[in-house]
């Protein structure tokens, strides 16, 4: 038997979330087009004939300027102790590694063996490819480089083929009907946060955070979630409600449909919104939405 974890890592926005989802068959990690969308480690198991891999989705690596990007970022990073492997993730938008070299030399310290994946290649020739694959290949001792596009699932049962052989010998660490660590309550206030990053636009999506304040399950009957939106500027909460509470119906609506996808029943969803001013420089908010120990 075959077992190890595995820490996907890179910048933001380069498809790490997309590629967890592909690999697991299913949704885990929320999905947008903006940056910085994960904010949290997101653990998800992928179980072959004798063989279990333990993947982990990671923030992704930026300046950080604030507690919570910090945060982010500091769990990225501390997501590399005790892996046996590291998925290091670009897209065709760095083609220079010189940009990424403090995260090439924590990549390093790891000792690990580090696979190279480069996605989006749907929106590069071939052309365009290579160059990048021989540039990365110069500047850090890649064991293998694999180009993929996590969207159309290209390439994902190579990653497996290249992931396996070098995971070590050792019984499962998880029972094989687990996918992942986080709970449903976790799930579906990603979702809700995720639909917040789809359909508002400048600072909002960065300003938001989800709790879930209840999650009632009774035979017979939908689940009732009730969910509160945090923002930090009261100006944001017209944006979020939207005209006759036109917004907030829609997040709503497209979140619900998410997590009855997911629950396989009916779910009633409550969303409330309230301020609360500059909560992501408050650390012991942080600890609630599970960003800081």
């Amino acid at each position: 038997m075959k077992t190890g974890i595995i820490a996907m890592i890179g910048p933001p926005n380069v498809g790490k979330s997309t590629l967890l989802n592909q690999l697991l068959g299913q949704k885990i990690s929320i999905v947008s087009p903006k940056p910085q969308t994960t904010r949290n480690r997101i653990m998800g198991v992928v179980n072959e004939e004798d063989c279990q891999m333990v993947f982990l989705d990671t923030p992704g690596v930026h300046k950080a300027h604030n507690l919570l990007n910090r945060e982010m970022v500091r769990n990225a990073i501390s997501s590399l102790a005790g892996v046996d492997l590291v998925i290091f993730m670009i897209d065709v938008t760095f083609p220079d590694p010189n940009r990424l070299r403090h995260l090439l030399s924590e990549l390093e310290k790891t000792g690990k063996p580090v696979l190279l994946l480069v996605n989006k290649i749907d929106l590069s020739g071939k052309d365009g490819l290579l160059p990048i694959l021989k540039d990365y290949a110069d500047a850090f001792p890649f064991h293998d480089l694999l180009p993929i596009s996590a969207l159309h699932g290209e390439g994902i049962e190579k990653i497996k083929d290249l992931v396996i052989p070098l995971l070590p010998e050792g019984p499962p660490l998880f029972p094989e009907d687990i996918p992942t660590d986080v709970n449903e309550r976790f799930i579906a206030a990603e979702i809700i946060r995720e639909k917040i990053f789809l359909l508002t636009h400048q600072e909002v999506p960065y300003s938001t955070a989800v709790l879930i304040d209840a999650f009632q399950e009774k035979e017979g009957r939908p689940v009732t979630i009730h969910a509160t939106i945090y923002l930090e500027k009261k100006s944001q909460k017209g944006i979020v409600i939207g005209k006759q509470g036109s917004m907030l119906k829609k997040i709503g609506s497209a979140a619900r449909k998410d997590i009855e996808k997911m629950l396989g029943t009916r779910v009633v969803l409550n969303l409330w919104v309230k301020i609360k001013k500059e909560w992501s420089r408050d650390p012991g908010f942080l600890r609630e939405l599970q960003i800081t120990d």
